[in-house]
């Protein structure tokens, strides 16, 4: 009778993709599909999730194509139904959200997770959201053994991961105190822009004075040790000439996140610890974060042409 009740507790799905349906959540499904029962991946059990169950079967149809969709279930489920969302969560032990702008839909998916204890994922690349769940939600996720992490898109994983691998391979006397990324939107292919990153975007910088009245409330962090003066602020506009690039600085949520990393890595100097640790994964974590070495981030967009770094302005 125990063992029977511990299989029904147990979770349905490896990872519900909400929003599947969406202008991104479409391409996350493309890429978990290849994924999805592979002889070495630990992803053996996927559903995907949404408020159209017609457009979900239709996301499948094309994430799949040119092979038939799989046998996927479909679940229905909305951000302004709270009850749906916390039977979403009750059936998984992730779920990977898809459904922005997340100041205005984010919340109650982060809230249905921290209360289960499911693990929760998005593709948020907004700073007064992601602070703002933290202050929420921290305690209680904790209390729950949800782990909450957002900014696990565009925004900013080629940001943090570049920042981290290119750190642990500098030896210490010689690292470099500061580190730019540039971004480059130039394609041989008509670029897509879509309305809810256009709009995320805007409520962003809307948001800007949330953000910093938020930061003003809570004790302040540690700042990481970086020798060295700080970079120069520079000229607005530069020109790479050795890759025939010209560049501006943008606000982006990258360098947030990049410095909430290193923040809380001052704090913590060997990683955060894991639940159950082997001895072999507290030597690997310790060996791991250690390595990494702080440094002033930024991120500038660029453009072959000082033309298409005026249109970035005129759109900004």
């Amino acid at each position: 009778m125990e063992e029977d009740q511990e299989h029904c507790d147990r979770p349905t799905y490896d990872l519900i993709i909400l929003g599947a349906s969406g202008f991104t959540g479409k391409y996350v499904v493309r890429e978990a599909l290849k994924f999805f029962n592979a002889p070495s991946s630990p992803l053996k059990t996927l559903a995907i999730a949404g408020r159209n169950p017609s457009k979900l079967a239709q996301t499948l149809i094309w994430a799949s194509h040119p092979n038939p969709p799989p046998s996927i279930p479909v679940l229905t489920a909305d951000t302004s139904d709270p009850s749906s969302l916390r039977r979403l969560a009750a059936q998984t032990k992730l779920i990977l959200n898809c459904v922005g702008p997340f100041c205005l839909y984010g919340e109650p998916v982060v809230a249905a997770c921290v209360d289960s204890g499911c693990g929760y994922l998005d593709i948020c690349g907004e700073p007064e959201f992601m602070e703002r769940m933290e202050v929420t939600y921290h305690d209680k996720a904790v209390e729950n053994g949800s782990l909450v992490v957002s900014a696990c898109g565009f925004d900013s994983v080629p940001a943090e991961l570049g920042l981290i691998f290119n750190s642990r391979q500098w030896l210490s006397l010689a690292a470099p105190n500061s580190v730019e990324a540039y971004l480059s939107l130039e394609s041989d292919k008509r670029l897509v822009w879509n309305f809810g990153t256009y709009e995320s975007a805007v409520l962003g910088v809307a948001s800007a004075n949330k953000l910093q009245e938020l930061r003003r409330s809570r004790p302040r962090r540690a700042r990481p040790v970086i020798p060295g003066p700080p970079p120069p602020k520079g000229v607005l506009i530069e020109h790479q000439e050795k890759i025939g690039l010209w560049a501006v600085k943008i606000p982006s949520a990258d360098a947030v996140v990049v410095r909430r990393t290193l923040a809380t890595l001052t704090e913590n100097p060997c990683g955060l610890l894991g639940a159950n640790e082997s001895a072999e994964q507290i030597e690997k974590r310790e060996s791991f974060w250690s390595s990494v070495k702080p440094a002033h981030f930024g991120v500038k967009i660029g453009s072959k042409s000082l033309l298409g770094i005026f249109q970035f302005i005129t759109v900004g």
